[in-house]
């Protein structure tokens, strides 16, 4: 089973898939960007340049990254438990400058059509995202603003009701103020 775990940063993401990793250990643990050496060096590349990249090269870049993800580490454990810091949808999310049904179709060639079966999106308010962005240094991205999470995590919503439509899987959302404790418990459920 390909599970995704889908937020803005600094959700918690990273939280409660630390915690699923003393429950399947033998599980593969991955994200994106940057689950393979070479989305390492685009991870980097996309969140900590030096200079402005177009729309249209940021979102080719987080394909490569994609396609390269998908061909190292989705493909050979089919048959496995995979679990994911984002993908596809948090890519079709952070381009909301493209339509819908153009980013699905680069999506689905990166992944050959292969989709998580499960999608868990964690989501915050305005004053816990600011709260929790203030706490780390911030990358690129981060640096764009709370007004531009909050458009991309409405888009993250907006993408999942739009998938239900092109691909068969279940998706979970949970409040991401919910103490880790009983989020963990909910994703656990989930993922039975």
């Amino acid at each position: 089973m390909y599970v995704a775990f889908e937020g803005i940063d600094c959700i918690g993401k990273s939280t409660q898939i630390s915690l699923l990793k003393q429950i399947y250990p033998q599980a593969i643990f991955t994200r994106e960007p940057g689950g393979t050496e070479l989305g390492g060096h685009l991870r980097e590349l996309l969140l900590y340049n030096k200079f402005e990249l177009s729309k249209k090269a940021e979102l080719l870049l987080f394909l490569a990254d994609r396609a390269q993800h998908y061909e190292e580490v989705i493909k050979s454990n089919k048959n496995k438990l995979i679990i994911s810091d984002r993908s596809f949808i948090s890519g079709m999310a952070y381009a909301k400058d493209f339509e819908n049904n153009l980013l699905f179709n680069l999506n689905a060639f990166a992944l050959d059509d292969f989709f998580p079966q499960k999608v868990i999106f964690l989501k915050g308010d305005k004053d816990l995202i600011e709260e929790r962005l203030k706490q780390k240094e911030q990358d690129s991205i981060e640096k764009r603003g709370i007004h531009y999470f909050l458009s991309v995590q409405d888009k993250l919503e907006n993408i999942l009701n739009f998938l239900k439509e092109k691909i068969d899987f279940e998706f979970l959302t949970l409040n991401a103020r919910n103490t880790k404790e009983n989020l963990h418990q909910k994703i656990k459920e989930f993922l039975l």
